[in-house]
């Protein structure tokens, strides 16, 4: 028969460290214990257990679960177990990512998933009096990661600050930013950008942790310091990759946004970011690149879908400068005004069609596509295009201006399409 649970938790007391609380785990369980944070970082893991898996080592090497095996235990219907329920889970054998048998359990503060314990179960020896056991670990735990957690907070203030300085351009000399960083233990980037999400609503500490969960797991880019302001939530970010820094960020912020609306829900979701610097006092420059990204993707929803970052946005990087222009010699297109004068009488679509054809780079077949009309229509309005606005569709000059002061009409919202 076996022996009674004592009525003490086991796992109450004081420990000098996690690892000195995770062998006690372990030898109590008779198995390999890993201790994780809310975003899968490795807190600490049983140091006195020959047995392990792929799975284990990579994460206990890299101090952090793989990338690959956070995306299959999400597949798999694992997390998102783990994250409604504080009872034991049992994980069967995924062969493709190198992960045994285990026995999870998320450590939770009412509905805060403060961390994870994992027991490998190669042998299949954790039955329901050990699970009772680490259930008693999980509730140990729970008080020594809020501990945990309070000086992360504590640290974290000195974080925001540090960054809205060099967001607002109060930093000081590139020595003097480096010494901030040593003195909040912080790595100094080489090179860094700035991101900004925006959303729907304000950004809150749920959603704030969805984000950093994300931010923390992909492990694509390396997060340096970040803030919440309103809907928007504003990182400082710097790329995995010194060769291609770019590609980081382009292929990161669409990903991220899937794996909100994917795992979370979470959506509408726009992201964007600025040029990357390799000096911090020009942070400010990055920062206020992204909201102007941002501006642009919400002007030009459609035609700017696939843009994220303000080295892609072309022409659009010019709008404001030259509405601004534009508005200061009061110059108008007079080809377009009568396009508008006679798409409004006549109740046509003249605009909209040339609008399109310069989008899709004077493509008939991709036009008449996205206009659900036929090429001969198509060409048809082209010809009263060019006839009406005195318009030469083979002169690239007038189809650049055409194109740009389209873009302005719209950024300006005093455009009829």
């Amino acid at each position: 028969m076996k022996g009674a649970l004592p009525n003490r938790n086991p796992f109450k007391g004081l420990y000098e460290d996690l690892e000195s609380f995770v062998d006690r785990i372990s030898d109590m369980l008779s198995c390999p214990i890993t201790l994780e944070d809310a975003n899968h970082r490795l807190l600490a893991y049983s140091t006195h257990d020959d047995r392990t898996d792929p799975a284990r080592t990579a994460t206990i090497m890299g101090r952090r679960v793989p990338e690959k095996v956070i995306n299959s235990l999400w597949k798999n219907g694992v997390i998102p177990q783990l994250m409604a329920s504080d009872e034991p889970i049992r994980v069967k054998k995924i062969t493709d990512i190198g992960l045994d048998n285990r026995v999870a359990i998320s450590i939770r503060q009412n509905e805060e998933v403060l961390g994870y314990i994992w027991a490998l179960d190669m042998e299949h020896t954790l039955d329901d009096e050990k699970l009772a056991l680490l259930k008693q670990a999980a509730e140990a735990a729970r008080k020594l990661l809020l501990k945990r957690q309070a000086h992360k907070y504590k640290r974290e203030a000195g974080h925001q600050e540090l960054l809205w300085q060099l967001l607002t351009g109060h930093a000081d000399t590139e020595e003097e930013i480096k010494a901030k960083f040593e003195q909040l233990k912080l790595t100094f980037p080489a090179m860094a950008t700035v991101i900004v999400f925006q959303f729907a609503q304000d950004v809150d500490a749920r959603l704030e942790n969805k984000l950093g969960y994300i931010l923390k797991t992909s492990q694509r880019i390396k997060p340096v310091l970040s803030t919440t302001d309103g809907h928007q939530f504003i990182l400082l970010a710097a790329p995995q990759s010194q060769e291609a820094p770019l590609k980081d960020f382009q292929h990161f912020i669409p990903a991220c946004i899937a794996l909100m609306k994917e795992r979370f829900g979470v959506f509408p979701m726009l992201g964007a970011c600025g040029s990357i610097q390799r000096h911090l006092p020009a942070v400010e420059k990055s920062y206020k690149e992204a909201q102007y990204v941002l501006d642009i993707k919400e002007k030009f929803a459609e035609d700017t879908e696939k843009i994220y970052t303000y080295q892609d946005l072309g022409i659009y990087q010019f709008l404001d400068v030259i509405a601004d222009k534009r508005k200061r010699d009061g110059s108008v297109n007079h080809a377009l005004q009568k396009l508008y004068a006679y798409d409004q009488q006549h109740n046509s679509q003249l605009v909209k069609t040339l609008d399109v054809y310069l989008n899709k780079d004077t493509n008939l077949n991709e036009t008449a596509k996205a206009l659900h009309i036929h090429v001969n229509t198509l060409n048809y309005r082209l010809k009263r295009i060019a006839e009406i606005g005195e318009i030469n569709l083979s002169d690239p000059n007038q189809k650049m201006m055409l194109y740009i002061d389209l873009k302005i009409n719209k950024y300006t919202a005093k455009g009829h399409l």
